[in-house]
């Protein structure tokens, strides 16, 4: 099978999706002749022309203003939001509006809009350019919320998301755009709602999010060098949580770690540890449940302080050797 950069697997996903369907266009800051903040957009203005890949004025809000319109009179737009962070200026867009007018309008009206954004640490972009709000978006009713760990998943949730009739905030983790793997040609979508199993383990459970999935396997690949076999699962969509598949593993091992970049105070790793505590998984752990997400400060600068301040493969690591101590 091909092998695709997570970028490539995004902008292949657009693409097909753009030829597929009249109805999608994309709209963003930059994301025409400069091709995306992170070039994930480009060569597709010069494909499709500037009906249907928009350039726009910098101002989330309006951007997200008039994808919420476009959706609801039969488009399917994509936007771009170049930093998650900024998402803070489209607030009442998405949360009041967006999320919200399918419910209040009785089903009758729909919002099938996707919002990429890169989030997260590791470039050196500081406290107002790194941040992981995803769980913010995850308390939302109305809202689905999308974290691709590979460059199969990015493109095949990212096709299910442009099909889907709610909006989808699909997030992109900037480290992930270099890495690579394998992905089919194809445009077959991957269901939103399905977690995976990215590692077979008897001995813990760990479920990871975005860039944490591959930190993840590496530890488990440590770990098994001293003969503790790891399963790690990959949520790949943290709204509509499939919780089924993580709770059939916590009672499977006995054993969970939950990591997340995200702050760890009410960070997605709290919901999934309560799904796991709620449910008849709770009766089989030997130890409690360790969440480990990023420190309460805001991302640093200084690069061994930005990596200090969310999880490392090292960290994976002592979390499991601690939860199996316990």
């Amino acid at each position: 099978m091909r092998v695709l950069t997570y970028a490539e697997a995004v902008r292949e996903a657009l693409r097909q999706a753009l030829a597929d369907d009249e109805r999608v266009f994309l709209l963003g800051e930059d994301i025409g002749v400069y091709g995306g903040a992170f070039g994930v957009t480009e060569g597709l203005l010069t494909e499709f022309g500037p009906e249907r890949v928009r350039d726009t004025p910098i101002s989330e809000a309006a951007i997200t203003g008039c994808a919420i319109g476009a959706a609801v009179t039969g488009m399917r737009p994509v936007l771009e939001i170049q930093f998650m962070d900024f998402i803070t200026l489209a607030m009442e867009q998405l949360v009041l509006q967006a999320a919200k007018i399918r419910y209040m309008f009785g089903g009758t009206a729909r919002v099938p809009m996707v919002l990429r954004t890169p989030a997260g640490s590791g470039t050196g972009a500081a406290a107002q350019h790194s941040e992981s709000l995803e769980a913010w978006f995850a308390h939302v009713p109305g809202l689905k919320v999308v974290a691709p760990s590979s460059s199969a998943d990015a493109k095949g949730l990212l096709l299910a998301s442009i099909r889907d009739d709610n909006p989808v905030i699909f997030v992109e983790h900037k480290l992930l755009y270099r890495t690579r793997g394998e992905v089919p040609e194809a445009p077959v979508p991957i269901p939103l709602g399905v977690a995976e199993v990215k590692r077979a383990g008897d001995d813990v459970t760990v479920i990871a999010t975005s860039v944490m999935v591959p930190r993840a396997l590496a530890a488990a690949e440590r770990l098994a060098a001293d003969g503790v076999a790891v399963e790690v699962i990959d949520p790949r969509t943290l709204r509509p949580l499939d919780a089924e598949t993580l709770v059939a593993s916590a009672r499977k091992t006995g054993r969970v770690v939950v990591v997340y970049e995200a702050v760890k105070t009410l960070g997605i790793g709290a919901e999934i540890a309560a799904r796991i505590a709620e449910s008849e998984a709770f009766y089989h752990l030997r130890a409690p449940i360790v969440r480990l997400g990023g420190q309460e400060v805001p991302i640093p600068y200084n690069r061994r302080l930005e990596a200090a301040a969310v999880p490392q493969e090292d960290d994976i690591v002592e979390a499991v050797r601690q939860v199996m101590a316990a």
